[in-house]
């Protein structure tokens, strides 16, 4: 029972503040029908909401000079392809750098594997040398 006195309270409070708050005027529709006040008439918007909208005829010259067919500044051209130019030199760059790292990693894998042949064919001639000849190394005829 508590729970619901609680509940009850909070709300009144926060339709209390709700309603004492500046904004809630500024929100609130007026009640005055008649339209000899300018404020609230949708012939002359005032505050916020002459920010918001604009006369038609801005309007269809906004849209007219922002067609698709619209032609385009020169100074809109040389701004997007420095953009291109730039976005190209990235990619460049980045292909760039992973090609350098492909390359490194490449070099070294190759080398481990002749480290590892290397290793392996000298343990093959240690355990096949018998003694009796020089090792294979050594004993290579000259071309």
């Amino acid at each position: 029972m508590s729970l619901k006195y609680a509940t009850l309270l909070a709300l009144l409070t926060v339709l209390l503040a709700l309603s004492l708050s500046p904004e809630a005027d500024s929100a609130a529709v007026s009640s005055s029908s008649s339209s000899s006040t300018a404020r609230g008439s949708a012939k002359d918007p005032q505050g916020p909401m002459k920010r918001i909208f604009m006369k038609e005829d801005d309007a269809s010259n906004f849209f007219r000079r922002r067609s698709r067919r619209g032609a385009k500044s020169q100074d809109e051209i040389t701004a997007e392809q420095r953009q291109i130019l730039a976005a190209d030199e990235r990619k460049r760059e980045f292909h760039e750098e992973k090609r350098n790292e492909f390359e490194n990693y490449a070099e070294e894998e190759h080398d481990e594997q002749d480290e590892r042949s290397r290793e392996g064919t000298e343990q093959w001639r240690e355990f096949h040398y018998d003694g009796m000849h020089p090792p294979q190394e050594y004993n290579r005829q000259s071309i």
